[in-house]
Parts: C-alpha cells; sequence; structure tokens
C-alpha cells in the first residue's frame, strides 16, 4: 500500500525517538546493574525491551506503507551520573516521545490514515501510562524516603550482579 510521505516521515522521526530510548534506557539498566541496583536495572532494561517492540511496529508500518524505514538516526543520549539524573533523563525522553506522539497522531488524522494513528494511540498509552508513570512514581519516592533509602529498596540480594 502507498502511504503519504509526509506520514512517513513522521513515523521515521518517531523511530529515531524509540531507537533513541533502547539505547539510553540500556545504557541505564547497565549502570544500575553495575551498581548493584538490580531492580532498577531489570525495570530499564525491561524498557529498552518494550522500546524495541515500538521501534519494531514502527518499522513495519513504515514498511507496510512502502517507505523505508531509517534506523541509522539517534537523537543525543542523555546518560545520568546519578540514580536521579538517569530517571529524570529517562522520564525527559518520555515526554519528548509523547509530545512527538501527539503531533503525529494528530498527522495522521490529517490525511484520514486511522490505522496508524491507532497503533500511534496505543504506543501514547504506553509512554504515558506505564514508562512516564513508572519514573514519575520513582522520582516521588525519592523525595519522599530520600535518595539513601530508595536506592537501597532497589538493590536485589537475590540477583547475581
Amino acid at each position: 500500500m502507498q502511504g503519504d510521505t509526509a506520514i512517513i516521515g513522521v513515523l521515521n522521526s518517531l523511530l529515531t525517538g524509540e531507537l533513541t530510548a533502547v539505547d539510553q534506557y540500556l545504557i541505564h539498566g547497565e549502570i544500575y546493574r553495575h551498581l548493584g541496583l538490580n531492580r532498577l536495572a531489570d525495570m530499564s532494561l525491561h524498557e529498552s525491551d518494550h522500546e524495541r517492540q515500538h521501534a519494531r511496529a514502527l518499522i513495519q508500518r513504515i514498511l507496510f506503507l512502502n517507505g523505508t524505514p531509517d534506523l541509522s538516526k539517534r537523537d543525543p543520549l542523555n546518560i545520568g551520573r546519578t540514580v536521579p539524573d538517569m530517571l529524570q533523563a529517562d522520564l525527559d525522553l518520555e515526554y519528548h516521545v509523547a509530545d512527538a506522539l501527539r503531533k503525529a497522531i494528530a498527522a495522521c488524522e490529517s490525511v484520514k490514515d486511522y490505522v496508524t494513528r491507532d497503533m500511534l494511540l496505543v504506543q501514547l498509552e504506553d509512554t504515558e501510562m506505564d514508562h512516564a508513570y513508572w519514573l514519575e512514581q520513582h522520582m516521588e519516592l525519592i523525595r519522599l524516603v530520600g535518595l539513601q533509602n530508595y536506592q537501597q529498596s532497589q538493590m536485589d540480594a537475590s540477583s547475581p550482579t
């Protein structure tokens, strides 16, 4: 099916954001694991995999629309130096992705590409209700219990480092 070239461009732009998120969550997950914060590591690595699923869906849709997926681009990574910095960097990235998804959804509506719009709505819900919400909760936990207590709660002695 021949898709709208503007929508294919928008999808490639979203793909850049998802691939950036894959990489950022991956490096943060490995940093958390290195620090012995295994619960945080597990969650961050899970999110990296989830972002890869989003990227895969975008690739499949671009191909369906007879476009060429561009996997060569990434936005600059924002690698945190501390746990709060890493959480905030990931939250900022999720906010950026959510904003881009909202704009892409509007673009899809303007050209009556409702199938792509519906796919992006699922990704927006994941971004807002799963990813960003979890990060917001953990930023609030740090504020409520303090960084040391929070970090201790993210250790898991039963998991090997």
